[in-house]
């Protein structure tokens, strides 16, 4: 263990995903488990730079591994993009002794925290946490199970009511860049299309799928749509569509939004965010820095940020495969 880190700092920066509550008791307790003193940051970067400080013990974050959100809130930080910016988080960061920090978000967090960590030769390591899935050197973020298994929960309650009135729904989920959620919850929840950024169907292809599934006697339909989607201009247009040309169907869009991101998260986002604060903490201990935590193979790995930041995750191709065979 590294002597010269005696104080960690803990903050999460970005949008909020299920499971940052778990990874912040980790870090704690963790800390608290290595006699390493624990500091929440709080407000993210815009916190670090205004001193927004807070020690925390083990005791400080009883009954938070079930709760959605963040403890530690969040915020959107333009200062930090500056170097005068930085500079006064850097100040902060030395009044208040914390030796490293720990930074729980996603693609955006981790630039700032890599920025920072080579301008000051400031230890860091990230844990990647958005529901979006869209990090490299990881095969789940945390948040993402939690936000599928919401999602899957909404579209099932959707179908009831598409069933009892005979309607088709374009559901949208998020996912500007990736289609992660939109992908895995068509398929678990049985949508009748999947609409994703990475594999654009068109609109005829859209329009012949919706013919047979009505010639094949269903009544109702669901069609899941990543936000990103290049189908259409937006799922509105794509209802707009589907009415014009197969005015048959009574179409409604449903939005989920922002409830994707809330709620207690699975078990599963639990478990990996404890996993991963401990790794992050332990690696700071053992000297390793600008580093983000990931999971691979069920196996905990650290990725350096610069290649979890440049690097693209790939949709699961057979999952295609499967998706184009359940929706015959």
């Amino acid at each position: 263990m590294i002597s010269e880190i005696k104080k960690i700092g803990v903050l999460t920066s970005g949008g909020d995903s299920p499971g940052m509550n778990a990874a912040i008791r980790s870090v704690v307790r963790t800390c608290a488990y290595m006699k390493v003193d624990c500091v929440g940051i709080y407000r993210g970067y815009q916190g670090m730079i205004e001193g927004d400080f807070k020690p925390m013990d083990a005791r400080s974050v009883n009954n938070i591994i079930n709760k959605g959100g963040t403890i530690l809130k969040s915020a959107r930080c333009d200062d930090f993009r500056t170097p005068e910016g930085r500079k006064k988080a850097y100040e902060q960061l030395k009044a208040e002794g914390i030796d490293a920090f720990v930074v729980i978000g996603g693609d955006g967090s981790f630039t700032g925290a890599m920025v920072f960590g080579q301008e000051y030769h400031f230890p860091i390591i990230g844990i990647p946490g958005t529901i979006d899935n869209d990090i490299f050197g990881t095969s789940n973020t945390v948040g993402y199970d939690t936000a599928m298994n919401t999602v899957v929960e909404v579209i099932d309650k959707i179908r009831d009511t598409a069933s009892s009135h005979n309607r088709l729904f374009f559901v949208e989920v998020m996912g500007r860049d990736v289609g992660h959620i939109a992908l895995n919850t068509g398929v678990g929840a049985g949508a009748e299309e999947i609409l994703i950024p990475e594999h654009n169907r068109g609109l005829e292809r859209l329009l012949e799928s919706l013919k047979r599934s009505k010639k094949s006697g269903k009544s109702s339909s669901i069609v899941v749509v990543a936000e990103g989607d290049k189908t259409g201009k937006s799922v509105f247009e794509l209802k707009e569509y589907v009415e014009k040309h197969l005015p048959i169907y009574d179409v409604r869009v449903s939005v989920l939004g922002h409830m994707q991101r809330g709620g207690a998260p699975s078990c599963y986002d639990r478990v990996l965010a404890s996993r991963m604060g401990v790794k992050a903490v332990e690696s700071l201990l053992e000297g390793q820095t600008n580093f983000m935590v990931g999971v691979q193979n069920n196996k905990i790995i650290l990725t350096p940020i610069s290649k979890a930041i440049k690097g693209h995750t790939k949709i699961d191709k057979e999952l295609i495969r499967v998706s184009e065979i359940m929706t015959t």
